[in-house]
């Protein structure tokens, strides 16, 4: 299976910022650890801080990935554009949390994306990914 993990802004510092609620590993080592453990599937990997690009890359790669797993940050909870984005692309997308986002700020248990992905899963940390992963099997 063809899968593109797509993360958006401030996941690269995943390892360094706020330890308590995001964990100590940093995303590169986990994102190489979960791919050779999952040999198994093809997995495209793709992070950016900017709004537009990571609408490029699910437009990129959402015709050609069955599945996008998303992590789009802060603009869960304020893109639009980035929602459409995925609404428009055939394959299909899980949105992916490392905090329960609803034991957080209200701002943040407001997602744009849920509606328009077939499964969310938050606060499992970097494990969410591999949630998302176990999900498809």
């Amino acid at each position: 299976m063809k899968i593109a993990i797509i993360n958006g802004p401030n996941l690269n510092l995943v390892g360094i910022r706020e330890p308590e609620i995001y964990g100590n590993e940093n995303m590169d080592t986990y994102m190489r650890r979960l791919m050779d453990t999952y040999s198994a599937h093809q997995f495209t990997y793709f992070q950016s801080n900017i709004e537009g690009e990571i609408i490029n890359e699910i437009q990129a790669r959402g015709f050609d990935a069955e599945v996008i797993i998303i992590n789009a940050g802060g603009y869960t909870h304020t893109s639009v554009a980035i929602a459409d984005a995925v609404k428009a692309v055939p394959a299909m997308a899980i949105e992916v949390h490392l905090s329960n986002i609803y034991a957080r700020e209200s701002f943040r248990q407001q997602s744009f994306l849920s509606p328009v992905c077939q499964g969310t899963i938050s606060g499992f940390g970097l494990k969410s990914y591999e949630l998302a992963i176990l999900s498809l099997c």
